[in-house]
């Protein structure tokens, strides 16, 4: 698919959320709980990544939505497993908002790259 500079900036900005978000979960106390919430966010977290990086690569429009519905959709679960820690772990509050709000960002980012793939397609 082309590399217009939005999907470029894009990529870039998964990049840094998913580094964000691995550096972040290391301040994160360990217990039962967390412990298995914290697999989920990484893989959620890196599955943004890798299924944008795919949709970078991909050869037909048809490719290209497929893995960047898989990223939305991974993006939308991180923020719901991000709100699980948070209530769970109140005093994360304040580190956990700005990680919070980007991934919604990123989520309405990448609905809105499918919708407009999917409007030139008509």
């Amino acid at each position: 698919m082309p590399n217009d500079k939005s999907k470029i900036d894009i990529y870039f900005r998964i990049d840094e959320f998913v580094y964000k978000v691995i550096l972040f979960l290391r301040l994160v106390p360990r217990n039962l709980e967390n412990s298995e919430i914290l697999k989920q966010i990484i893989r959620s977290t890196c599955s943004i990544g890798a299924n944008a990086s795919e949709a970078d690569g991909t050869l037909t429009k048809k490719e290209f939505l497929h893995t960047f519905s898989i990223a939305r959709k991974e993006s939308k679960e991180t923020l719901y497993w991000l709100r699980l820690l948070t209530r769970l772990n109140p005093n994360l509050i304040s580190k956990t908002k700005e990680i919070e709000q980007e991934c919604s960002e990123i989520a309405a980012i990448l609905s809105k790259i499918l919708i407009n793939a999917r409007k030139n397609d008509s």
